[in-house]
């Protein structure tokens, strides 16, 4: 009986060495394939994000212009004009014309627009068109067309919350700076140097700071996807929250800019009070201060105010409405009319005398 128990003792310790042999065996076997594991080449590896960045902004920068403002002083002793610059932003490259898109607030009162390209030629620009209430300007450099590599234009209906943006730009006169974030909202609204709101603006993480103005906004196919145009911070630097005008609003304003120097959009042919006026003296609506001679508001008998027999000023249409939408302000007015074309007819509700009166109205062109 001990002999078998003692047989049967032994078969296990063999059976128990084999194993730990076995294992300690493996564990240098794994030891020496680590060991001879060839090392990464960090100078040829790269994620796959990484590698999108990379090719991004490599393709991209080359579109990506630094914009110089100078304003013209007169030196108070000696009386010479001097060229001060006032602040630079970006822009970048529409197309290969030499037609560069950036903010209106970045080349807003400037004498002389300097434009820098990637290869550090400095090209005297001038003013196509400007949209203030858009914070949109269009500017042009005779440049050679194998300098001009504009970017392709995206969709910026396609955009996503989480999708990745980049931004390309010059912050604090850092030239050709990529940040990387996401979009982080949309739909948003931001005020324009004129007050007025700029609708549908995107809102990234992606670092935006002072000069990064007028740059561009990418998603990761390196399309332009916006304009980046503002920052909200306290301090004035970012703390993750900046605003792009989007692609779409960008395309339909940059060709009539470059082919009329403004927004041609159809007209009522009408002249109102301010939303300042309005908002002081609590008006409901948009009075209408005069109609033009031969105007579509004209033609369907709109009035503006007069004065009676005694001098006193006199309301006359007030507009409450146009197509059922409710009218508020000049602001509310323009972007209906935005959304319309010429020769189009629109129903305009106005409030006069306390009625309430249709007026069919064909919008015409500027004048």
């Amino acid at each position: 009986m001990r002999q078998r128990a003692g047989f049967k003792y032994d078969a296990l310790g063999r059976v128990l060495g084999d194993c730990f042999a076995a294992v300690v065996g493996l564990a240098f076997a794994v030891a020496a394939v680590n060991v001879c594991a060839a090392p990464v080449d960090y100078t040829t590896f790269k994620t796959e994000d990484e590698a999108n960045n990379i090719e991004i902004f490599q393709q991209a920068s080359q579109a990506v212009v630094y914009v110089t403002n100078t304003q013209l002083q007169r030196d108070y002793f000696s009386l010479n004009i001097m060229e001060i610059p006032q602040g630079s932003g970006s822009g970048f490259i529409w197309d290969t014309e030499g037609h560069i898109v950036t903010n209106f607030h970045v080349i807003q009162g400037a004498s002389k627009v300097t434009i820098t390209l990637q290869d550090h030629s400095e090209w005297e620009a001038e003013l196509v068109g400007a949209a203030p209430g858009k914070d949109l300007a269009v500017l042009k450099i005779k440049a050679p067309v194998d300098q001009l590599k504009p970017l392709p234009i995206g969709d910026s209906k396609l955009l996503q919350v989480g999708r990745k943006v980049l931004a390309i730009g010059n912050p604090f006169g850092l030239d050709t700076t990529l940040t990387v974030g996401v979009v982080s909202a949309l739909g948003r609204e931001i005020d324009s140097i004129t007050q007025r709101k700029i609708k549908g603006v995107i809102q990234t993480d992606a670092a935006i700071n002072p000069g990064n103005s007028g740059g561009p906004l990418l998603n990761s196919l390196g399309q332009l996807v916006g304009v980046n145009t503002a920052i909200y911070s306290p301090s004035g630097v970012s703390v993750g929250i900046g605003f792009a005008i989007p692609v779409n609003t960008v395309a339909k304003i940059v060709p009539q800019l470059i082919q009329y120097g403004r927004i041609y959009r159809p007209v009522l042919g009408i002249e109102t009070a301010s939303d300042s006026w309005i908002a002081r003296y609590q008006v409901e609506g948009v009075p209408v201060v005069r109609v033009q001679e031969g105007s579509g508001a004209e033609k369907a008998g709109m009035r503006g105010v007069r004065k009676n027999r005694r001098g006193d000023l006199l309301f006359g249409d007030i507009i409450v409405a146009v197509d059922n939408v409710p009218v508020g302000s000049n602001d509310e007015l323009l972007t209906i009319l935005e959304k319309h074309k010429i020769g189009d007819i629109v129903t305009v509700h106005s409030n006069r005398d306390r009625d309430i009166h249709e007026f069919r109205i064909e919008l015409l062109a500027p004048e």
